[in-house]
């Protein structure tokens, strides 16, 4: 049985007026842009540079998760001069390759939020984040951390 992280009638949520749906509570779930759904394989180059793909599966995820959640994309770029505007046109581009109808691409990136805040979400991926389990992590388990993306692959000798 899953936990709920909140109660039914507590869970964070925008109200939201969704094309297809109307007038519903949606719970936010905040996504990181670097590492998440923007490949980052570059590094960073500037709040308004978004040079790589993105990562596998990305904007399928969105598509589906825009149905069911208020989608919060929140960056370090999102309080950037030109990152916000960056993340928006770099999203459009892949949405648009990935969805064939123009007017179903449109949808799913209308149903996306931009906010320069850390929204109070039911939920966050973030590539570059520990979950806490009530039990503090080393200090070197924090200092030896990495993404998801810069592992030694499963099996392989990370050297």
């Amino acid at each position: 049985m899953a936990v709920q992280p909140y109660p039914k009638d507590q869970q964070p949520v925008l109200d939201a007026v969704h094309p297809r749906r109307g007038r519903r509570r949606l719970p936010i779930l905040c996504l990181d842009f670097d590492g998440v759904i923007h490949g980052y394989q570059s590094g960073w180059q500037g709040a308004a540079i978004v040079p790589d793909p993105p990562v596998p599966g990305a904007i399928e995820f969105l598509h589906g998760a825009v149905e069911r959640f208020q989608v919060a994309i929140f960056s370090s770029r999102s309080g950037q001069p030109g990152g916000i505007e960056a993340m928006k046109g770099w999203l459009a581009m892949h949405v648009h390759a990935a969805i064939d109808d123009r007017r179903e691409a449109e949808h799913v990136l209308g149903l996306i939020q931009w906010p320069v805040a850390k929204p109070p979400a039911l939920v966050t991926i973030d590539d570059r984040a520990i979950t806490f389990t009530g039990t503090w992590p080393s200090l070197d388990e924090i200092a030896a951390f990495q993404p998801w993306n810069k592992k030694p692959p499963p099996g392989g000798s990370g050297a």
